[in-house]
């Protein structure tokens, strides 16, 4: 039967995308299906490209240790250059009681083996020069991680998850399933019907929407979020500058400059705006402009090309959701808040190695600490 695949996979994007191409691989027949006319047009088109394991979840940070090493080896095992640059995190703080919860999350940090410290105003100065000095702290710095190109990567693994021989079907919106008392029997689209013997949810902003196809309540909201790219000039900042302190209209916001030298930026909107309105905002610039300029004062030179809105698929304590829920064969894989461009390959890895039947205490705690049955009530410091 043509139409009967091992796994289907909803959503070619930055959560699909490297699972098709991770199962593939492991020789599952494995078929992604997305409504866009190609992969990563969804939240992937608009990240921003930081890749991090400096988070305050453990099970973000096994992820993100993941992720960091399939995309610092992509070239080298692929030939595939995604643009991936190793410039590190800095977390940079003008408060008081920000410093004493960075220097607390540092401690916790490094139990998991990662490279981070907290460092002093002359030391933070010595690392990134540019900072403005008036009232800085000091700040984290994480040399190990990185970014890189989301379009470039989200292409790479989509021509090599086909090269394994995974199927893509775009412009194909999934409007039902067939169902059994205890498993998804089939995925319903406005071109066919797809058999399955797992199904997967990776539709991103559209995940709940999904789910509800399937009887299935998720607690993922989309949220949007703008982001803006400057002309590239000369190299002069390595890390992702993070400031998280609240000022109207926004919680916190970063940048970095790119390997091709584009300074690349985005907010954090508060209150959060909540829906999938893709039009960008006069509000957005001259916020976010402000703030940078303020953290490094040479920014102001420099001339912004384009900024662009995409959409954060929020769950309430702003971690994924990972595991089966409603029927035994319908794996969620969703509300990455974010951060699916930075920890869809390292979860793609994973869950490819859990439906292969592999176990390892990696993957036992992503699951438990993913669960879709856990209390959302606590909330992730670094989300």
């Amino acid at each position: 039967m043509n139409n009967k695949f091992d796994v289907v996979i909803i959503g070619a994007g930055s959560v699909g995308g490297p699972l098709s191409y991770f199962l593939a691989k492991k020789g599952f027949k494995t078929l992604v299906i997305d409504e866009k006319a190609s992969p990563g047009q969804g939240s992937n088109k608009a990240a921003i490209g930081g890749i991090r394991a400096t988070h305050s979840s453990p099970g973000k940070i096994l992820v993100g240790l993941k992720s960091l090493e399939i995309f610092r080896n992509w070239e080298k095992e692929t030939g595939d250059d995604i643009e991936y640059y190793e410039g590190g995190y800095a977390f940079v703080t003008y408060r008081e009681e920000d410093k004493k919860s960075l220097k607390e999350l540092v401690k916790y940090q490094r139990q998991f083996g990662l490279e981070i410290d907290f460092y002093e105003k002359e030391e933070i100065l010595n690392i990134i020069p540019g900072l403005n000095p008036e009232g800085l702290l000091g700040g984290t710095y994480s040399p190990r991680d990185g970014s890189a190109s989301p379009l470039l990567a989200i292409e790479s693994f989509y021509k090599h998850a086909k090269k394994y021989g995974a199927i893509f079907k775009f412009r194909e919106k999934v409007t039902g399933f067939e169902t059994d008392k205890e498993k998804i029997t089939a995925v319903k689209t406005t071109n066919g019907t797809y058999y399955a013997d797992i199904v997967i949810n990776c539709a991103g902003g559209n995940a709940a929407e999904i789910a509800k196809l399937a009887g299935i309540e998720l607690p993922v909201t989309p949220d949007s979020h703008e982001g803006g790219v400057t002309e590239p000039v000369e190299r002069f900042v390595n890390p992702m500058i993070v400031d998280i302190k609240p000022e109207k209209g926004s919680k916190n916001f970063y940048f970095y400059q790119h390997k091709t030298g584009q300074i690349i930026f985005c907010l954090t909107p508060d209150p959060p705006i909540w829906g999938t309105d893709l039009r960008e905002t006069s509000a957005f610039l001259p916020m976010v402009a402000k703030r940078m300029i303020k953290v490094m004062p040479k920014l102001k030179y420099i001339r912004v090309r384009r900024t662009w809105r995409g959409v954060y698929p929020m769950t309430p304590d702003g971690n994924p959701i990972v595991g089966f829920k409603g029927y035994k064969n319908f794996l969620q894989l969703v509300g990455m808040c974010g951060q699916g461009f930075m920890l869809g390959p390292g979860l793609g890895y994973y869950i490819s190695e859990y439906l292969e039947g592999k176990t390892s205490e990696e993957i036992d705690n992503i699951l438990k600490e993913f669960s879709p049955y856990r209390d959302f009530g606590v909330q992730e410091l670094l989300k």
